[in-house]
């Protein structure tokens, strides 16, 4: 019996395709998904602590108030405005607008730094009503 698939071309592989912004925008989409979930466990976390005792809710607070809760906790608003800003692109596209190419470039890149400077400001407000 002849290998027929021998002679076949291979399919292109992720090394072959330059990454594009809307080809990054939709990779992260699909991370921060999965880190939303993982956040969502964080906040339950909290508010079990919250409903268990004032030690251990303190012990959770001084957790999060450590570099690496910091860290956890900075990354999770990232993913959770950047999600929500991809969402917002999607329904854009659901009704039927913004499908041009050098305009859902841009806004793909306008996503990423949106999202960052949200960041920055949601935690500049925080750390001012804070202190």
């Amino acid at each position: 019996m002849a290998n027929v698939t021998k002679n076949r071309p291979l399919s292109p592989h992720l090394q072959i395709y330059k990454p594009i912004p809307t080809m990054v925008m939709s990779i992260l989409h699909r991370i921060t998904g999965g880190a939303l979930y993982f956040g969502t466990v964080l906040v339950a976390w909290w508010l079990i602590a919250a409903s268990t005792g004032a030690d251990y809710f303190e012990w959770v607070n001084w957790f999060m108030g450590t570099i690496l809760g910091r860290l956890i906790l900075f990354g999770f608003t990232w993913a959770l405005l950047h999600h929500m800003l991809g969402g917002m692109r999607h329904l854009m596209w659901d009704v039927g607008y913004g499908f041009d190419k050098h305009f859902s470039t841009k806004l793909a890149k306008a996503n990423i730094i949106a999202s960052i400077v949200l960041t920055l400001v949601v935690w500049a407000i925080a750390y001012i009503i804070r202190t």
